[in-house]
């Protein structure tokens, strides 16, 4: 996720005039990126070893079953942000170092993480800056969920239950998810359940943060290249994707009706880049199109299924 804050402009394309003074990056606070991130292991660690069974209130020792589970979702997350960070400096951007989130590691299976951010603390440059900036993150994120996803569903034993035998939480099915169960463990029938092992559970995070960053709302990495495609249409486009989220909320899963509160207090507005009026070429506009067809691959109207 990128927040963008209007503050100053960063490079320089073809007629585009910008004071030298609003150029220069802030300084970074390390020390505070390396905290966040050392907490964020741990809590996802612990994540892990959770989901693998561990008590860790009775044998802390254990913590580090929970590596795997730590490793591959950080994985994810750290080549999401780290993608956009290294976009944004090719642009000449003043953005921030990735903030990881730690979160409540139990009970299972909560990820231990809400996730990362980058702040953007400059207006992105032109439209082709936009696009770019926006689907950096979760192009590389998906293309590093899909292995981890893959290797993962190679771990989970796959089981056969008596129709509304299965317990627990199920979780949706998203159709890159089906296709790559399909090629890894061939078709499955109505009563065989894959018990997703920790390592896909991760693979399957990485898809649905792949789909909320892509959502078309505000200043979302999908609203980034919404905007970008279509500026005129962007803010209704956005209104429209929060009245289906509450759609979803009441028909399917109700997290669906917090994410509409939050994106709603976010903004649903875009403020235009400083070049906003530099058009899109057809390499631009074909790599906005993949983004949209990669957020349709990877969401799924009900995440969650308590049973």
């Amino acid at each position: 996720m990128s927040e963008v804050t209007p503050e100053a402009a960063q490079g320089v394309p073809p007629g585009c005039e910008i004071p030298a003074v609003l150029v220069a990056p802030r300084p970074q606070r390390l020390w505070l990126h390396i905290a966040l991130f050392l907490a964020t292991v741990l809590t996802t660690t612990a994540a892990g070893a959770f989901q693998f069974g561990v008590n860790l209130f009775e044998e802390p020792w254990l913590i580090y079953r929970g590596y795997p589970f730590a490793a591959s979702i950080l994985a994810i997350l750290a080549s999401h942000e780290m993608s956009h960070f290294l976009t944004s400096r090719r642009h000449r951007l003043d953005v921030t170092l990735p903030y990881f989130l730690p979160g409540l590691p139990f009970p299972p299976p909560l990820p231990g993480t809400f996730g990362a951010l980058i702040r953007i603390r400059s207006p992105i440059l032109d439209k082709r800056a936009l696009v770019e900036v926006g689907c950096s993150g979760p192009l590389m994120g998906i293309i590093v969920a899909v292995p981890v996803l893959v290797i993962g569903l190679l771990l989970s034993p796959v089981k056969t239950l008596p129709p509304g035998s299965a317990e627990g939480i199920q979780l949706g099915e998203p159709l890159l998810f089906k296709l790559l169960c399909w090629l890894t463990l061939g078709s499955l029938g109505p009563e065989d359940h894959v018990i997703m092992h920790p390592v896909a559970f991760a693979g399957w995070l990485g898809m649905l943060i792949t789909a909320l960053n892509l959502l078309p709302v505000g200043q979302l990495d999908g609203g980034h290249v919404i905007y970008a495609l279509f500026p005129r249409w962007h803010r209704r486009i956005s209104i429209t994707c929060l009245v289906i989220l509450l759609v979803f909320g009441i028909l399917t899963w109700q997290g669906w009706l917090l994410w509409a509160v939050v994106l709603s207090v976010m903004g649903v507005r875009h403020p235009p880049p400083y070049c906003d009026w530099i058009p899109l070429d057809r390499r631009h506009k074909a790599l906005g199109i993949i983004t949209i067809v990669v957020f349709l691959l990877t969401f799924t109207p009900m995440p969650f299924n308590l049973g």
